[in-house]
């Protein structure tokens, strides 16, 4: 668990943000939001449910009171092998990058591309 300063910031990240582009997001300074970060501030409850709406996650997750969050609807994925594996790549940084594309894919494509992803960096 971490505390929200570093949440926010590995959920910032993750997303493939910028601190201008999730303050124009959120309708707030770029500093307000690095004094997030930094841990200088905190943000009210009714932005930290403004955050967490944002990012779909809950918001004890968002203050590093859990490591555990649905980060995704059960509906987002008619199949459920594509959901896992998808939420799989979404909370591993080495596969972020791939889980917005993952939407649209078959489950038995995802789990080459992962396979793939592993063997490579096995350095196999």
């Amino acid at each position: 668990m971490g505390k929200f300063s570093n949440v926010l910031r590995q959920l910032r990240v993750a997303k493939g943000l910028t601190q201008e582009e999730l303050a124009n997001a959120l309708h707030i300074s770029r500093s307000r939001l690095g004094m997030w970060e930094t841990g200088n501030r905190t943000p009210d409850s009714e932005t930290l449910e403004m955050i967490a709406d944002y990012f779909n996650v809950d918001i004890d997750y968002l203050l590093g009171r859990t490591d555990k969050t649905t980060i995704l609807p059960e509906s987002y994925y008619i199949d459920e092998k594509a959901r896992e594996i998808a939420e799989f790549m979404h909370k591993n940084p080495d596969y972020s990058a791939l889980f917005d594309a993952s939407r649209k894919v078959k489950p038995e494509n995802l789990e080459i591309v992962k396979q793939i992803i592993e063997k490579f960096s096995d350095g196999n």
